[in-house]
């Protein structure tokens, strides 16, 4: 009974919740007092931005794109929510929805041009960081009230940071895994060429791809100023990066159409709390990126192997 529920392919998709489950014990040893409610809030404040980016990424990598920008996106929109959004609410929603329509252009032009993403992406992450420079050329601003207080929930018994992840895993997997479109959208990854003769527009989902990861990339940004409460046009440059693993470690892959809201959203809350075990550790923070790194390669080491384990007869 146990051999038939532990297969190669049931470990390979608990792999991001053993890596939370190990990571989660080795920060409780090392301070006992991060088990309360408390300390699994100040834990894991960093996550709900995090996990927000690791989405909008998720949305590019799932039809066979790769995203460059969206760190300096994620930057991009903390300076307008704390600049705009915060002195001239309607100014700053409008530049908001503007950024979401130029992500799903971004993904139109990558389609209709047959452009590597890797490309286009990473010229657009230099025209994000120039607009956050000229919307802030300095550090500051402040949060908008509202955002602030939805960040600074206290509910019962639970964590903020735990309820919205959970949230934003359930709605994510919802949409993209149990509805019919949802299934449309994974395809064009996996099958383009099919979709195509069913009668699906390739440009449209590809655009709506770019949108949704546009849209989740706001949140991020939104969120990420409501903990911080002020803006940098260098804030989350380091998002592009945790955005890629936190997908990977989560069980997606590079290939069109594999990826799993809910591993996706652990992958980020596991990175978020592997900075925080190496700060832990008192590990030099010029260590501390390499060791994320380190994280990853084990994980995505002992997935290779249960494939492999997986693939023999």
């Amino acid at each position: 009974m146990i051999a038939r529920v532990l297969t190669p392919r049931a470990i390979r998709s608990a792999l991001p919740v053993i890596a939370l489950a190990v990571i989660l014990v080795a920060i409780f040893w090392l301070q006992p007092r991060t088990m309360s409610y408390f300390g699994l809030n100040l834990l894991l404040n960093l996550a709900i931005p995090i996990a927000l980016a690791t989405i909008a990424q998720m949305f590019i990598l799932c039809v066979n794109d790769l995203d460059l920008s969206i760190g300096a996106f994620v930057s991009l929109v903390a300076c307008i929510t704390a600049t705009w959004l915060h002195d001239s609410p309607l100014l700053g929603t409008l530049a908001l929805a503007g950024l979401v329509l130029v992500y799903a252009g971004v993904g139109a032009l990558i389609h209709l041009r047959n452009l590597p993403s890797i490309v286009v992406t990473l010229g657009m992450s230099f025209v994000w960081l120039g607009l956050a420079v000229l919307v802030l050329p300095t550090p500051g601003g402040k949060a908008p009230e509202w955002i602030r207080a939805l960040m600074t929930l206290k509910p019962a018994y639970v964590p903020f940071p735990i309820i919205a992840s959970v949230l934003i895993a359930g709605v994510v997997h919802f949409a993209l895994m149990r509805s019919a479109y949802g299934t449309v959208l994974r395809g064009a990854g996996g099958n383009p060429k099919s979709l195509e003769r069913a009668g699906w527009s390739m440009l449209k989902i590809k655009m709506t791809m770019f949108a949704l990861a546009g849209f989740f990339g706001v949140l991020s940004g939104m969120a990420l100023v409501g903990l911080t409460t002020s803006a940098d046009a260098n804030i989350a440059l380091r998002y592009t990066l945790l955005s890629i693993a936190g997908v990977i470690l989560g069980g997606g892959e590079f290939v069109g159409g594999r990826i799993s809201p809910v591993g996706a959203v652990v992958g980020a809350i596991v990175l978020t709390l592997a900075g925080s075990f190496l700060s832990f550790l008192r590990l030099n923070p010029d260590w501390q990126i390499g060791a994320q790194g380190a994280i990853l390669i084990i994980v995505l080491a002992l997935r290779v192997l249960i494939s492999r384990a997986e693939a023999r007869p």
